[in-house]
């Protein structure tokens, strides 16, 4: 028998019935295949940061709508319209009030009478005082009778006596009765004067129940309503004090807190630009009309008081005002007064001859060509190529251009 029938041959049997290993050699793929990709995708990741080009850091200005006076400006403070001469009318009596004239916005002349409460009782006491007053100057008119008939009766007497036809008691009787009948004239002319107060003073009850407008102006607030007891300090529960506030309207100035810090920039007849925030575009010129010697310990401000120059129906108590100091010999210019469209000096270049702004779209930036107008201080007017709220570059360098991406510090 030969060497190769004697060999073991049974190790290259298959065993069939063994457990197979089916997921092991795919699951080591799928792992390499992973982490290879992650890898390749780490390798692109890095060769794309590295080429890409860094953002280049810029100051970043706003393009704004601005006047030559907030340029000339020396200072700028934030206040309220406030009227000067403003009062809470309300009537000296108490009572219910039973007439009422006037609403909010309604024009009053000075005496004019806006609300009345119930005076039956003060007009029927005032009847009774002026009807005291005819019964005392009739009772003058009885008196003053009586009196000249005892006037010619004494001087009969006084005539007869001196010829001795009347004895001496007659004449004593008619000197007596003439001298009672100017006594009785004396008091009755000074019942008419009593009675005379007393109307009067009926007649201060009756006018206290009429309230009356203190000067010209323009309800502000109807405080009280008809039906309501009125009452001269409010004191009692359920009553009103004043039923309407009045102000006048010529008297409103913008009072404006001014830092400690600061106030010594600021003097009394110093020109002002007034801008209001319900009407940003329109400009009022004004000047310092007063500065309260007292400062406000909380704040750290002086309440300075500015005063229009010029003023329209659209300015009303209230509301809130911006004020521009200007330098002093440069009174604001009433016909450059309009705003107009700015941005900073320092946003302007030139590039290929012409006047431009890189104006920022998200991270990156879009040459624009412009149109310059007036130098204001460190702004300059745009006429045409930008519009308010949009950010410019400033000082920009010669390596930016339509498209660079840049990081922003806005100034």
């Amino acid at each position: 028998m030969s060497e190769n029938q004697h060999t073991d041959l049974s190790f290259l049997k298959i065993d069939r019935d063994a457990p197979r290993d089916t997921n092991g050699g795919s699951s080591k793929k799928v792992i390499l295949y992973s982490i290879s990709g992650v890898v390749i995708a780490a390798i692109i990741l890095f060769y794309a940061l590295a080429s890409r080009p860094s953002a280049e850091a810029v100051e970043i200005g706003t393009v704004v709508l601005t006047t030559s006076g907030q340029e000339s400006a020396v200072l700028t403070a934030s206040g309220y319209i406030v009227a000067q001469r403003k009062a809470a009318v309300a009537s000296k009596g108490t009572g219910r009030l039973e007439y009422l004239g006037v609403i909010e916005g309604d024009r009053v002349i000075t005496g004019q009478i806006i609300g009345r409460l119930e005076n039956r009782d003060v007009e029927a006491a005032l009847g009774q005082v002026k009807a005291n007053l005819t019964v005392a100057k009739a009772g003058l008119e009885s008196v003053k009778a009586e009196m000249e008939e005892a006037t010619s009766n004494f001087e009969r007497q006084k005539t007869l006596f001196a010829q001795n036809s009347i004895s001496r008691a007659e004449y004593d009787g008619a000197n007596a009765r003439y001298k009672r009948s100017v006594a009785a004239v004396a008091s009755a002319e000074a019942s008419i004067k009593y009675a005379e107060a007393n109307v009067r003073a009926s007649e201060v009850q009756l006018e206290y129940t009429l309230i009356r407008a203190p000067f010209d102006g323009v309800v502000m607030t109807k405080n009280a309503n008809v039906g309501e007891v009125i009452s001269p300090f409010g004191a009692a529960a359920g009553s009103r004090g004043a039923i309407v506030t009045v102000a006048d309207m010529t008297s409103l100035e913008v009072e404006a807190d001014v830092s400690e810090s600061n106030i010594e920039k600021i003097k009394e007849g110093m020109s002002c630009e007034i801008t209001l925030d319900a009407y940003p575009d329109r400009r009022y010129s004004g000047f310092v009309n007063k500065i309260v010697p007292t400062a406000d310990r909380a704040k750290a401000t002086v309440l300075t008081k500015v005063r229009f120059k010029d003023r329209d129906e659209r300015v009303l108590p209230e509301m809130r005002a911006k004020v521009n100091f200007l330098k002093e010999g440069k009174p604001q210019d009433e016909k450059n007064s309009a705003p107009k469209i700015s941005v900073p000096a320092s946003a302007i270049t030139v590039r290929n001859g012409q006047k431009v702004v890189f104006v920022l779209h998200g991270e990156t930036v879009t040459e624009t060509a412009v149109t310059l107008g007036d130098v204001m201080g460190n702004r300059i007017e745009i006429k045409k190529g930008v519009v308010p709220g949009e950010k410019v570059v400033l000082r920009p360098s010669q390596q930016i251009a339509t498209g660079a991406k840049i990081s922003t510090e806005t100034k």
